[in-house]
């Protein structure tokens, strides 16, 4: 039988977060630019598993920052991602995590990262809610202490018609 074999494989691949540090999947893609209006990656897809019960999580999240000096390319916010969500995880830790490893990176005006998932530990087991999902937020900076800021940024993860 080589299940145990694909087993450990799946594994190895699904908590390949663990492998990996921000430093590396950002490698040289930051780069100075005068630069100040928001910037938003929309709709970035996860996997996860749910730490309590090694169940997956999956859904979206909204990642989006304002630069002071400093852009990061565009295919790094969703490597950012995957190196917290490729692990034994709990989506408010990683929604916080992604936000605060982008303020790191960049140390922008702010930052502004939304999680929506569906648990299957949610639907498959415990309460069996299948159309349930959970919305987390981190917001940093300018998007916490300007209003402005935080209503432009949940419009934009809200508008319909991309």
């Amino acid at each position: 039988m080589r299940t145990p074999d694909r087993v450990a494989r799946a594994y190895q691949e699904l908590l390949s977060g663990n492998r990996r540090t921000v430093e590396q999947v950002v490698g040289e893609g930051v780069f100075h630019e005068d630069c100040s209006e928001m910037v938003l990656v929309r709709d970035i897809e996860f996997y996860s598993l749910c730490e309590h019960h090694m169940l997956p999580f999956f859904g979206r999240v909204h990642v989006a920052y304002i630069p002071d000096g400093r852009i990061i390319g565009l295919s790094k916010i969703p490597r950012i991602v995957d190196v917290f969500a490729r692990r034994l995880q709990v989506q408010e830790r990683m929604t916080i995590q992604i936000a605060e490893a982008l303020q790191a990176t960049l140390q922008p005006k702010g930052v502004g990262v939304v999680a929506y998932a569906s648990h299957l530990c949610m639907m498959m087991r415990g309460v069996q809610k299948q159309n349930s999902s959970a919305m987390t937020s981190c917001l940093l900076g300018c998007f916490r202490s300007d209003a402005r800021t935080r209503g432009e940024f949940f419009g934009l993860v809200n508008a319909e018609g991309r």
